[in-house]
């Protein structure tokens, strides 16, 4: 299946959250068993060859993305979720959405120092989730290696400036 193929599975939702925002409902590809799959084939292709010790997934689409490809490349699986959800110590850090403010956690001992990792999330926008997730994982003392998304919204995500490849498999 093609990633054109892929996006025709995906529902556009008008005004969610916020009136303006015209949202990415991925939930009407994932429950499609071939569209799942191909989603997931589509991506550990982008990944296979590389060198990554962690897939660091972010609340909570990344999961559905991040998890079985972390299963398929043989790496461990970091979780970075919504503040108060994480039962030891934390790294906090606040940042903007194109429709308000939030903020990521990560537990402070998820990632060995100079280990590498994949950042995986269901879309790239303004690319708040993603810089903050990155920053939580510098602090860890982890190395970004890239970014991997299933959509990257290119409108908003042209001007961003990231220190590792971004992996897109739907640009639109």
């Amino acid at each position: 299946m093609t990633p054109e193929e892929i996006l025709s599975h995906i529902r556009n939702v008008k005004d969610f959250p916020k009136k303006g925002i015209l949202f990415k409902d991925i939930t009407t590809a994932l429950k499609d068993a071939q569209t799942y799959k191909a989603i997931i084939d589509n991506l550990y292709e982008q990944i296979k060859d590389m060198d990554i010790d962690y897939i660091a997934v972010i609340e909570s689409r990344g999961y559905l993305i991040g998890a079985p490809l972390a299963y398929k490349k043989g790496a461990g699986l970091v979780i970075i979720r919504k503040p108060g959800k994480l039962p030891a110590e934390v790294i906090h850090e606040e940042y903007a959405l194109e429709y308000g403010m939030d903020a990521l956690e990560m537990h402070k001992d998820a990632i060995e120092k100079g280990k590498k990792v994949l950042i995986v999330d269901d879309l790239l926008a303004t690319g708040g989730t993603i810089q903050a997730a990155d920053k939580i994982i510098q602090r860890a003392g982890g190395k970004v290696s890239g970014y991997l998304f299933l959509i990257e919204l290119t409108e908003l995500s042209q001007e961003l400036k990231f220190n590792a490849p971004i992996i897109s498999l739907i640009k639109c």
